[in-house]
């Protein structure tokens, strides 16, 4: 039995600019790439969406991804900023459901601070407790401008660089940094204390 030729690796070699190189004349080459990001993708737009929209808007990342992978910058090693690009464009068309999605969630701070509770030590646990502060940060979430939000959640929740953000978003590092500290300073000011460490 012959060793297959070169230009049937494994899909999973290589780096993502190879990857898609090769799928350029063996489209199923993509796959590799969806295996290596869709659980990222798929986290980062259900943070921002929620759980309905994450299956969607996630296999839509890919296919548009699919789509137009011939314009792939080649000289890019990771598709990672690519993605999230494609994945934050389509959660901006999303936008909408997004912000009520915020609204919604601050609003239920407003029933629970109206809930009796029975002893303080229940009131300090409540205080601290991850339920408490989420719609206080969805409160602060919703008030962001666009590319404020974008660029804060590319940071905290896909744990991209600032470099690998102005890739995804089209725009200059310095904007990126300078969106980021405009971001935290507003969330600091609606959360309080408790924001530190954002």
């Amino acid at each position: 039995m012959t060793a297959p030729p070169q230009d049937s690796a494994p899909p999973s070699e290589g780096t993502d600019a190879q990857v898609i190189e090769a799928s350029w004349r063996h489209p199923d080459r993509f796959g590799a790439v969806f295996d290596r990001y869709f659980a990222s993708i798929h986290r980062y737009v259900h943070l921002r969406l929620g759980e309905s929209a994450a299956d969607d808007l996630a296999a839509e990342t890919f296919l548009r991804a699919f789509r137009s992978r011939d314009r792939f910058d080649l000289t890019c090693p990771s598709a990672r900023p690519w993605l999230y690009g494609i994945a934050s464009n389509l959660v901006a068309e999303h936008r909408r459901g997004e912000a009520r999605r915020y609204r919604a969630l601050a609003r239920s701070a407003d029933a629970a601070d109206a809930a009796e509770i029975a002893s303080h030590d229940e009131r300090v646990v409540q205080r601290v407790s991850a339920a408490v502060m989420q719609p206080r940060l969805a409160a602060g979430l919703a008030r962001l401008s666009a590319g404020d939000r974008d660029v804060l959640l590319l940071v905290a929740c896909a744990q991209l660089s600032y470099e690998e953000v102005a890739e995804a978003l089209g725009i200059p590092q310095g904007t990126v940094g300078s969106r980021l500290n405009r971001a935290r300073k507003k969330l600091r000011k609606i959360i309080g204390p408790a924001g530190e460490a954002l």
